[in-house]
């Protein structure tokens, strides 16, 4: 699909510099990994003060009742699966930048994977806490270790459940930074 070119008072000029607004600067409201000419770019953070910055993820993997039962009574024939769940959860954490493209590397002060069931809905639910102390937020690593520990739940069962559904993989709470604090209602 071709792209439609940038207005005229937001092209490129010809000597190679942008004019107008720069890659640094996009204007409010514009996604932050895009630059006003629409090239994906890893947002600056450098002039960010160090903070206390804590995210919260979680979601859920629904079953069959059997399979729910078997991992909840650690009856899975390959071992402890919200054991091996909560691991992957924390490696997924710790290597985020390496999946999200545009993702800063950070240097996490915690990760924290917790696990519940729903007995009625035979479901296991996963919530990650990432905390860093940085100049940006950790909600992707916090998502990150979500959605890997039900991916690695999946994975565990498969042989016996195909029929797994992951749902609900969202942002449940993120404090520090210049925007605030967010909880999910």
């Amino acid at each position: 699909m071709p792209r439609k070119s940038a207005p005229p008072s937001q092209k490129a000029p010809t000597n190679g510099k942008r004019a107008g607004r720069t890659a640094a600067t996009p204007p409010r409201g514009h996604f932050t990994h895009f630059d006003v000419l629409g090239a994906a770019h890893m947002v600056d953070v450098g002039d960010k003060d160090v903070t206390r910055r804590v995210a919260r993820a979680g979601g859920r993997i629904v079953m069959e009742p059997a399979t729910h039962a078997m991992i909840r009574d650690r009856g899975a024939r390959k071992g402890d699966v919200l054991g091996v769940a909560r691991i992957a959860a924390i490696q997924a954490a710790k290597r985020t930048a390496e999946l999200i493209p545009l993702c800063h590397p950070l240097p996490l002060t915690r990760v924290a994977v917790d696990f519940s069931f729903d007995d009625a809905a035979h479901a296991v639910a996963i919530e990650v806490t990432a905390e860093t102390l940085g100049r940006t937020g950790v909600e992707m690593e916090a998502l990150a270790g979500a959605a890997v520990g039900l991916l690695t739940v999946y994975d565990m069962c498969k042989a016996v459940d195909r029929g797994m559904r992951i749902e609900a993989v969202r942002l449940l709470e993120k404090q520090g930074g210049k925007s605030g604090h967010f909880k999910a209602a």
